[in-house]
């Protein structure tokens, strides 16, 4: 060598792999999550191959696995809403304004992520990492309604405080809130205007719970479900 030095070459072929790479990855993850949305909750390798625009075979060398790939969508899908976690309110907001701002939230919530929310529930008790994040977001939202409520749970005695917000937990949750969306048919406002009147019974029962929804829009509802029939 002469004693030369011979100074190091920059190439940028690694940076150009990595991000290839990198937009497949991201790639992959749309494509299932829009076969997700679309109703297709356990899509094959070949179709979420050919909506990522890449070959079956080539899927894989971004995951290690199925359970990666679908971890890997679910935590995109969790980034999306996590906006919504949060319930800006004053300090002094009353019981009602309370209430309504969470079944909003709620609802939402279920709307934007409905499809991913029932994949989590699905692979949640075959996926060690989709539970984690289930059980997490499950304390989540019990910690934060908690909070809300402490107010009324304190004046409670302690197994009514506890029964209580269990059952505010439940029916906050997304299977309460599939049950009147998918099973009962009924619209997100419905879904949600039943949600805020159960929650209002369960803190005050004492008070009148909030109608429903209007005349108005129970008429408009059921001439939109006569047109789709």
């Amino acid at each position: 060598m002469n004693g030369v030095e011979v100074a190091p070459t920059i190439d940028g072929n690694d940076d150009g792999r990595n991000l290839r790479r990198e937009r497949n990855r991201n790639a992959v993850i749309d494509a299932l999550l829009g076969l997700y949305h679309e109703g297709k909750l356990n899509p094959s390798s070949a179709e979420i191959a050919e909506r990522a625009d890449l070959s079956p075979r080539s899927l894989f060398r971004y995951f290690d696995d199925a359970d990666d790939l679908s971890a890997s969508a679910i935590d995109r899908q969790l980034d999306s809403v996590r906006h919504l976690f949060r319930i800006d309110l004053e300090d002094d907001a009353s019981l009602a304004d309370r209430v309504a701002a969470l079944a909003r939230r709620q609802a939402a919530l279920f709307e934007a992520a409905g499809p991913t929310t029932h994949v989590i529930r699905l692979r949640a008790p075959f996926n060690r990492v989709v539970q984690e994040r289930l059980s997490t977001n499950r304390l989540r939202v019990r910690t934060q309604i908690a909070e809300l409520f402490s107010a009324e749970l304190g004046r409670m005695s302690g197994a009514s405080a506890t029964a209580t917000l269990a059952a505010l937990d439940v029916m906050c949750s997304w299977e309460s809130y599939e049950l009147l969306r998918r099973d009962q048919g009924h619209s997100e406002q419905e879904a949600e205007s039943v949600m805020r009147r159960s929650l209002t019974a369960l803190l005050a029962p004492e008070c009148p719970t909030p109608d429903l929804v209007s005349e108005e829009l129970v008429n408009e509802e059921l001439a939109n479900r006569e047109a789709r029939t």
